[in-house]
């Protein structure tokens, strides 16, 4: 393998500052907002840069808006060709179509569809090749190569791109001079590169950590190896940074500038999700979330002020329905309930008034009395329960005991009460 760039000549604070310079109106200043509700959990201040509001939804768009500003007359008439899973897509989409440039964009065939189609609405032509990032890249390079082919711009791995992301970290330190601590999504390490360069440069004291899924985790791997370590991408909720491995350019910058890398399970990015969701109104996708997981998991507990980079929000609203309702019935705000009753008049009236009752608001009914395995004569209801908390529906069950019903044992994650009456 080749030996590592030299790390002050690839990349300097000075070619970030040159990167703001370049920037037009696509790339926006955006928000540092106090969170109270994680100030509460860390028991420190919280802040989060909400990336996710930028332009396109993603911090993609500084590193395009730098990379397409320096193509050359040639380059410029040839076009250009990205791989992504989406973000990286859109970013270059919107700077190549303001631009005048022609961009070719190679997602693959797994890509979420709200990421495809807001691509495509971008003026770029979009091509679903491939089952990862790592195949989509792989296609993107021949299109590359071929005679007066289009300019291939790396998502992750290419100076210019590092140094517009690296802007973030310039700005986040504008707006909080005495940050103590930042967490940062990392895919390919770009973004997390590029800001560790410029904190490290202005203010050394940072302490500076990335943030990966478990299911991909190949550059947290690859920061405990010391070296590059690929490793395939699992099925994640944080598909926006879920690569095979860093790149050359940004491996040596991970190693050298951050103080440490965090990975959080699935479970912890979708309640990450529902939470800023809920307690902050932002919509942020998986990839975006990872570092606010990596608090409400437990797994970041430094004292000072903390900022956590929101680096997207572009999430398939189908999605965000399953996570959402995913993430109130682990937390115990959605409860699914089985009740056996006799088939009479008034007993169904007589569960609901008991529900109620217990401050639990019913979502749906269910009321079969065909393919259950009941006797003639009773019938099972299902319900969905919205309750306060875990807690609460504890609440609801002893008092389905005290009201003359007995827990069954039953398949599946619903729970089975019957009248205490039945055999």
């Amino acid at each position: 393998m080749a030996p590592p760039p030299d790390v002050d000549k690839a990349l300097s604070l000075a070619d970030l500052r040159a990167a703001r310079e370049r920037f037009g109106a696509l790339v926006r200043r955006t928000p540092l907002l106090h969170s109270t509700a994680l100030s509460r959990s860390l028991r420190s201040e919280v802040f989060l840069k909400a990336e996710n509001l930028q332009h396109t939804g993603s911090f993609k768009v500084r590193g395009a808006s730098n990379r397409i500003a320096l193509l050359s007359d040639e380059q410029r008439d040839s076009g250009v060709v990205a791989a992504s899973a989406g973000n990286h897509a859109q970013g270059i989409a919107v700077v190549a179509t303001a631009s005048g440039v022609e961009a070719t964009i190679v997602m693959p065939t797994t890509a979420p569809l709200a990421k495809v189609e807001a691509t495509r609405s971008y003026g770029a032509d979009v091509i679903l090749v491939g089952r990862d990032y790592k195949e989509a890249a792989e296609y993107a390079r021949e299109v590359a190569g071929r005679a007066s082919g289009p300019t291939l711009i790396h998502a992750f791995n290419d100076a210019a791109v590092i140094a517009g992301q690296g802007t973030l970290g310039i700005e986040l330190l504008e707006d909080l001079p005495d940050v103590d601590n930042v967490l940062i999504p990392v895919g390919g390490g770009g973004l997390a590169g590029g800001m560790a360069l410029a904190f490290k440069t202005l203010a050394p004291r940072v302490r500076v950590y990335g943030v990966q899924a478990s299911a991909a985790s190949a550059v947290a791997q690859s920061f405990a190896a010391g070296q590059i370590v690929s490793s395939d991408p699992g099925a994640t909720l944080a598909d926006g940074i879920a690569v095979s491995a860093p790149g050359p350019l940004t491996f040596p910058l991970i190693t050298r500038y951050l103080d440490g890398m965090i990975t959080v399970d699935e479970e912890q990015i979708s309640q990450a999700i529902v939470f800023l969701l809920e307690r902050s109104r932002l919509i942020v996708e998986g990839a975006g979330a990872v570092g606010v997981a990596a608090i409400l998991g437990g797994h970041f507990s430094e004292k000072g002020k903390t900022a956590v980079v929101l680096t997207g929000g572009n999430l398939d609203i189908n999605v965000l329905a399953r996570i959402v309702e995913h993430g109130l019935t682990h937390a115990g705000r959605y409860f699914r309930l089985r009740v056996g009753l006799d088939d009479r008049p008034g007993r169904l009236s007589q569960l609901l008034q008991l529900v109620a009752d217990n401050g639990a608001n019913v979502i749906t009914v269910g009321h079969q009395r065909a393919g259950v395995d009941l006797p003639v004569g009773r019938v099972e209801v299902e319900l969905l329960l919205e309750a306060r908390s875990s807690a609460h529906c504890d609440e609801i069950m002893a008092a389905l005991a005290q009201g003359g019903f007995r827990r069954r044992e039953a398949p599946g994650s619903s729970v089975l009460f019957v009248p205490a009456t039945w055999g």
